[in-house]
């Protein structure tokens, strides 16, 4: 294992600093329900790219449930601007942000199956 965090963890890590603060500005009545849904989830993303960061059997089965967590979450943030709970800029720019980290992930998973 290397001594430096996978580049999916270090994407996931970044996408948080820059969504909680985003989803601060969410209305109230969108904060504590659509909000909440997202901030969890993308705290879940994190911790199950960090245990496939450290094992080697279940990595393959971990990096699936994390692509499928992330799609939830592309369908979550598109739902949060089609609510207009968040402008075209910021959802542009979350968006490109979740790209990125697929794309990490999808190295990874490849890699990991190899």
């Amino acid at each position: 294992m290397k001594d430096q965090i996978p580049q999916a963890v270090q994407k996931c890590h970044e996408l948080l600093l820059w969504v909680i603060p985003q989803l601060d500005k969410f209305p109230r009545n969108r904060r504590f329900t659509l909000g909440d849904k997202i901030e969890n989830t993308l705290l879940d993303v994190l911790s199950l790219l960090v245990e496939a960061t450290y094992t080697r059997k279940t990595k393959v089965r971990l990096l699936e449930q994390v692509n499928t967590q992330l799609t939830v979450l592309r369908h979550l943030w598109r739902l949060a601007f089609e609510l207009r709970v968040i402008a075209q800029k910021q959802y542009s720019y979350g968006a490109n942000l979740f790209v990125e980290l697929g794309k990490q992930i999808g190295g990874w998973q490849k890699q990991a199956s190899s």
